[in-house]
């Protein structure tokens, strides 16, 4: 493993406080949150580590293990200006945390092992540790549910992507052991943990994603038109008489499909766990992937070859694109016994059929 400089040699000083956050898998309820919905994420046990000390004035220095070889970057608060790199998320947390009382700089050094662009949520995690840390060491007054909106908004309004809440609230409040259960219009939420005996299985395709990209906010613009057509606020809100009723034209008539029977597989997943009725919340799995692929048209062929390979090993009882996707990871419901070497299988079939390097994220070795 690489050795990366310590706070003490990047800043010549020690840290104030330390935070960390960790990624997401989203088992079942993609697309939607912005709608309005139900989702299903669990935290994975690949984290992003912060360690910060305030500073006098208004520069802000970062340094972080995604550019380990360069200097810390710099930037003063109230000058933001996005790049398109990694530190938008940092600029885009300052910014909104300034609405918070956020007045002075501060150094940070970020290390994550969670992987950037694999639908895991990277950028959130990111957003919540940076803003753990802010709150902490300047007594911001924001609970973790204010911080999870904080995360969002500098997403939303200065990265540019137009995610909602799911990741922000995951990287908060899910553990690997029990998914929250969330209500993204409320944000109440429930832990539901996985059965004894049941294991998840989570394969990056080694195809990256952007969330600000046009493909997803293309999708987002066409469920606020069909939305719009069934005269309801939001996709949750229609039931199938209104979208029979407005007559949606293709694609929004699936777009609308999809929304709406994910949020159904959502409840049944989450009834199916509580029951211990793998079989059951398997076969959701297989559904929700055919709906995202067909309905919502956001995978992609080698993502799909790997859910085909995956869903096909020993003991899994069924998998799905995660994500936004255009690209990221998969995640499959398996039987604990045998789910390292299922998944180690899985990854070799996959690259052997598709060229493509596949990487094991769970469970960890």
């Amino acid at each position: 493993m690489k050795a990366f400089p310590t706070f003490e040699q990047l800043f010549a000083t020690l840290p104030a406080v330390r935070s960390h956050a960790p990624g997401r898998v989203n088992l079942m309820g993609d697309h939607t949150d912005y709608n309005g919905g139900f989702v299903l994420p669990a935290a994975i046990p690949q984290t992003t580590r912060v360690e910060l000390v305030p500073s006098t004035g208004k520069t802000v220095r970062v340094w972080s293990s995604a550019c380990a070889d360069s200097r810390p970057a710099e930037y003063d608060l109230g000058e933001e200006v996005r790049d398109g790199e990694w530190t938008d998320y940092v600029k885009g947390m300052t910014v909104v945390l300034s609405d918070h009382g956020l007045r002075s700089g501060f150094r940070a050094r970020i290390v994550s092992d969670v992987p950037f662009g694999s639908g895991l949520s990277s950028s959130a995690a990111l957003e919540i540790a940076v803003g753990r840390a802010l709150r902490q060491v300047f007594g911001l007054r924001l609970t973790d549910v204010e911080l999870a909106k904080a995360g969002r908004r500098a997403e939303n309004e200065f990265v540019g992507a137009p995610v909602g809440i799911m990741d922000q609230m995951a990287c908060s409040f899910a553990t690997p052991a029990a998914p929250i259960f969330l209500d993204t219009r409320s944000l109440e939420f429930q832990h539901v943990p996985l059965p004894a005996g049941a294991a998840l299985i989570v394969i990056d395709s080694g195809i990256t994603h952007r969330h600000a990209g046009g493909e997803y906010a293309e999708r987002r613009q066409e469920c606020l038109e069909a939305a719009r057509l069934a005269q309801v606020t939001e996709l949750r809100d229609a039931g199938e008489e209104d979208l029979a009723r407005a007559s949606l034209p293709e694609p929004l008539a699936r777009r609308a499909r999809h929304v709406l029977t994910e949020n159904r597989r959502v409840l049944e997943t989450v009834g199916a766990l509580r029951r211990g009725d793998l079989e059951k919340a398997g076969s959701l799995f297989t559904a929700s992937h055919a709906s995202m692929r067909d309905d919502f048209e956001v995978s992609v062929p080698a993502v799909d070859a790997l859910v085909r390979i995956l869903a096909a090993g020993r003991g899994v009882y069924g998998a799905r694109l995660t994500g936004g996707g255009f690209g990221g990871s998969v995640v499959a419901l398996a039987s604990a016994d045998g789910a390292r070497a299922a998944a180690d299988g899985v990854v070799r079939e996959y690259g052997v059929q598709t060229g493509n390097r596949g990487a094991v994220i769970v469970p960890l070795r």
